[in-house]
């Protein structure tokens, strides 16, 4: 065999030494496995380093050549240690756990955070945004004494305010005030632009003349309305000077608990003072009732005592537990 060269035998060197260090690295760390490692160290010639170097000796002869490096793609592979499948498995285990407890973290931040943003879009929407901005008034009720563009008019909501902070009680207030007519007023929100306004009418019971004007008056004795001539069906209110409201409360709540045909055959309600109401029959006869009072009563022993009596000319009910009846109407 012929002589190897020096660079053929660094090379040997370089190459014994790295298989050396891999055989380390897969080893099992036990005393029985170090015999086989160092036998397959020593299975090759190291080179002497006490050896004589011909370059040294001759500094004119050409080196040899240089020596020879792994790819790094063999040097990875060789060096990596070979997994089992147990091990595999419980890496892959552990980062499904890890990834769990990412995402229960996260989870509970993103929820969070789209309420938040949910929350602060509403709050625009309803008060900056021009989608919920009233745009308009509606009128809605049984009117006959007023029409929807006067309840409009009155109602005075102004267009362009965020329809959520709109003042629903000063829109009641402005009607009720306006419209004397109106009995009760119930305002709302009709999203997403509109206030709704529902009136109730007064429902005249009878007719007071007041300062030479017919005027309507209703079962709480509250003036509303003014005729032109009395509607026929309602009896009318004949008042002397200084009748308050007071009497004339009760004056309205005397006509309104009279039945529909006795009040037919009512031609007014005389009203002196509180406690002193008549009224003034077409026939001429006179009923005396006294105050307004179990005004129910006193109209069902009325009606009793003109179908049992019909010639007499004077009824008391002022009592009407012992009503009483005369021929005069004094």
């Amino acid at each position: 065999m012929g002589e190897k060269g020096p660079g053929v035998e660094i090379d040997e060197a370089l190459e014994i030494a790295r298989s050396a260090s891999v055989e380390r690295e897969t080893a099992p760390d036990s005393e029985d496995a170090a015999p086989e490692t160092g036998a397959a160290a020593t299975s090759e010639p190291t080179p002497d380093p006490t050896s004589e170097d011909p370059t040294s000796e001759d500094p004119s002869s050409e080196p040899g050549p240089a020596p020879r490096t792994a790819p790094r793609s063999d040097r990875t592979s060789a060096e990596r240690a070979p997994v089992d499948a147990a091990t595999l498995k419980s890496r892959k285990a552990f980062a499904r756990r890890q990834w769990r407890r990412r995402w229960l973290a996260w989870r509970y931040i993103i929820v969070g955070t789209l309420i938040i943003a949910l929350l602060l879009g509403g709050i625009w929407a309803v008060y900056f945004s021009t989608w919920l901005q009233v745009k308009g008034t509606v009128a809605h009720g049984d009117m006959k004494m007023t029409n929807a563009k006067e309840v409009v008019k009155y109602a005075g909501v102004p267009i362009g305010e965020p329809l959520a902070t709109a003042d629903l009680g000063a829109v009641q207030l402005r009607v009720l005030n306006g419209l004397p007519m109106v009995r009760s007023v119930n305002v709302s929100r009709e999203w997403p632009d509109k206030i709704r306004v529902d009136v109730t009418e007064r429902t005249p019971v009878a007719v007071v003349s007041i300062g030479g004007r017919l005027r309507a008056l209703d079962e709480t004795g509250t003036v509303f309305w003014d005729y032109k001539k009395a509607p026929r069906g309602l009896p009318m209110v004949n008042t002397v000077t200084g009748t308050n409201s007071s009497a004339l409360r009760e004056a309205a709540a005397v006509a309104s608990a009279l039945p529909a045909d006795l009040a037919k055959r009512v031609d007014h309600v005389e009203v002196t003072t509180v406690d002193s109401i008549s009224l003034e029959m077409n026939n001429d006869k006179r009923v005396v009732w006294g105050s307004s009072a179990q005004s129910d009563t006193k109209a069902d022993v009325l009606v009793a005592l003109m179908k049992a009596e019909p010639k007499v000319a004077r009824y008391d009910v002022s009592v009407p537990g012992q009503p009483v009846t005369s021929k005069s109407t004094d």
